[in-house]
């Protein structure tokens, strides 16, 4: 390992730690400001947590965090932004797939063990059935808006500025993205492979770890698509 990564280890650990340590009062503070304003909190866990991720898959690829026009504010800003969107996805798809499974069966049953603490084969059926559907109607369109993003603050620099111009989405769609990797690879593997159980067992978590844990997720999907695309260094 570079003297960058064992940097970027201490980082990790110095952020980490207030978690573990009850005196700091930390993990109190984290649980009911998440409680209070869950959307902000969803902005900064994405902000810095996905961001991440891509600065790990950028460490695998081509052997750094970061280079010239990689645009670690902007994607922030972007991750950001989605964050708040997943949030509110999560909220949509939590309260929406149990009442269409209790329409389709006739029952008020699926809401009632989703809404269950304990954990059951018919809360964890019923958490699969929100990470599908919110995986399959949801997602696609997410991660497609993300590497439209993610080409734009390419192509302007890495730049805040940059970010902020108006985006040419048709030149992208139509010649900028690679829809053989989009569809084959992210859309066909990583949604049915990870995102389904993945997403399972985030909504089987307590509320207030759900964001955190999408945002965790993040990071991991990085590490996966940067070692599935091969690495230069």
């Amino acid at each position: 390992m570079k003297k960058q990564d064992w940097l970027v280890i201490l980082i990790v650990v110095i952020v980490l730690a207030p978690f573990f340590i009850p005196a700091t009062g930390f993990f109190a503070w984290f649980e009911s400001s998440t409680a209070a304003h869950p959307f902000i909190m969803a902005f900064f866990k994405f902000a810095i947590l996905a961001t991440f991720g891509e600065m790990l898959a950028l460490r695998i690829r081509e052997g750094m965090y970061n280079k010239k026009g990689f645009g670690i504010v902007p994607r922030m800003m972007v991750w950001g932004f989605l964050g708040m969107c997943i949030a509110m996805a999560m909220i949509i798809f939590k309260s929406g797939v149990p009442a269409f499974l209790g329409v389709v069966g006739g029952c008020s049953c699926p809401a009632e063990a989703f809404a269950a603490p304990q954990l059951t084969w018919g809360k964890v059926g019923v958490a699969f059935a929100v990470s599908v559907l919110m995986n399959t109607i949801f997602a696609p369109v997410m991660m497609t808006f993300h590497k439209c993003t993610d080409i734009h603050i390419l192509e302007n620099g890495g730049t805040v500025r940059g970010l902020l111009r108006p985006m040419h989405m048709r030149d992208i769609f139509a010649n900028k993205i690679n829809w053989d990797v989009q569809w084959n690879v992210v859309f066909k593997k990583t949604i049915p492979l990870f995102w389904f159980p993945a997403h399972t067992i985030t909504f089987i978590l307590p509320p207030t770890f759900q964001v955190l844990f999408a945002a965790l997720l993040g990071v991991a999907l990085g590490l996966i698509l940067a070692l599935a695309g091969g690495s230069k260094k």
